[in-house]
């Protein structure tokens, strides 16, 4: 007698497993623990074989009967059920959305910034929508070329060629897991439009550099955000680093900033010789805020940092144009007057500005010397530079 939806809900357990047909050798096994299988029994190439098909209430009596007839359908053909099952699972887990997703998840193991994981999950997100549910064999270098000529479309040259560059790192790990064959990104090389290099705003010129110094002092906005102005320039780190800095990160009594590998673009951990006007500004600050996580967090929650956006807003209301100048700016500041003044080593500042070296041995070389030495000097003269250009006027400059 086939079942009926009363009968599978008011089945009991036993104290051993036991099944109840439905016919054509579809059956409801019931576990000693109250769980209730869905099961077919089939014989292929001489062998009894048992098909899983989920468990009740999650499977309901229809959705089993549909899925038996289903696999007794492939069973006619010559196909075996269990093994169709298993290429389809594995066809799923071969899309490019499916890679892409464990490519995210291994970088989120390997401790990338979560600023990376963002950037990346969003460019993804166009291949996604594009053919993210083909696999990845299928993905040909023309399908790759026209979702970034749609990009390119917009505009966003730029992001054309990171997004070839995400997509490559997507077929590179697929070779490397055996889903794919080959990078069809490889094949776009010169294809794309090169974007036009736009250096950063930034102010280099003793006399402006001065006139940015005093309209920062003159900021009445949130403490926090006048904290960081101020601090800006002194220790010309890059924004990311500088908004999610930690008390925890400072020694003051040393005076050394230290930050972990994982909050630096190249991975490695940077320290910051903090010179006595840095500390001034620390102290004045560990005030406001020195009892949470955070040196700058946000107005909103203290669980989180000031956004991106914050100090940028605060030098456009300084009225300084995206144009003229940036917070990464500080950071050109830093590398063309440094360089200029011609006392300190190209590669002590290098090093301070947390540059990877492009030359392996050289990169060796330059990780292993550190130049802390010279580096906590330059970064007391350069401190003591800046306060020097903001005493400068207009007026004395013209005497």
């Amino acid at each position: 007698m086939k079942l009926t939806d009363l009968k599978v809900r008011n089945a009991k357990p036993r104290a051993k497993p036991y099944s109840l047909p439905d016919g054509r050798s579809l059956r409801l096994a019931i576990q000693p623990t109250g769980g209730k299988l869905w099961r077919g029994d089939y014989r292929f190439d001489g062998k009894q074989k048992t098909l899983a098909m989920g468990c009740y209430p999650d499977v309901s009596l229809e959705e089993a009967r549909r899925r038996w007839n289903e696999a007794r359908k492939l069973k006619a053909q010559g196909i075996d059920p269990a093994a169709q099952r298993k290429a389809d699972k594995h066809a799923k887990d071969d899309t490019f959305r499916a890679v892409g997703e464990e490519l995210i998840a291994k970088l989120k193991r390997e401790g990338r910034a979560h600023a990376t994981l963002t950037k990346t999950r969003w460019l993804l997100g166009f291949a996604f929508a594009a053919f993210g549910e083909k696999r990845m064999a299928e993905i040909t270098a023309r399908d790759l070329l026209a979702l970034l000529r749609t990009i390119e479309g917009r505009g966003l040259y730029e992001t054309a060629g990171r997004l070839r560059g995400t997509c490559g790192m997507v077929f590179r790990y697929a070779i490397a897991t055996g889903r794919a064959e080959r990078d069809p990104s490889a094949d776009l090389r010169g294809a794309l439009t090169a974007p036009v290099v736009s250096h950063r705003a930034s102010v280099v010129d003793a006399m402006a550099i001065g006139a940015l110094l005093r309209a920062i002092d003159g900021f009445d906005g949130q403490p926090t955000t006048h904290a960081a102005l101020r601090l800006a320039p002194y220790v010309f780190v890059r924004p990311g680093e500088l908004r999610g800095a930690e008390w925890n990160e400072l020694d003051l009594d040393a005076a050394v900033w230290s930050i972990p590998a994982t909050k630096m673009k190249m991975r490695r951990p940077h320290r910051v010789p903090l010179a006595r006007q840095s500390l001034v500004i620390l102290r004045d600050l560990q005030g406001l805020t020195g009892s949470g996580r955070f040196l700058f967090p946000s107005v909103r929650t203290v669980t989180r940092t000031i956004s991106e956006n914050t100090l940028n807003a605060a030098l456009r209301r300084l009225g300084y144009g995206s144009e003229e100048m940036s917070t990464h700016g500080f950071r050109s500041m830093a590398a063309t007057r440094l360089n200029e003044m011609g006392r300190w080593n190209p590669d002590a500042i290098e090093r301070q500005l947390a540059h990877q070296e492009a030359n392996a041995v050289r990169r060796a070389y330059t990780h292993a010397a550190e130049f802390w030495s010279e580096r906590v000097t330059m970064m007391q003269a350069w401190a003591d530079h800046l306060d020097g250009l903001r005493e400068v006027s207009p007026l004395h400059a013209a005497r």
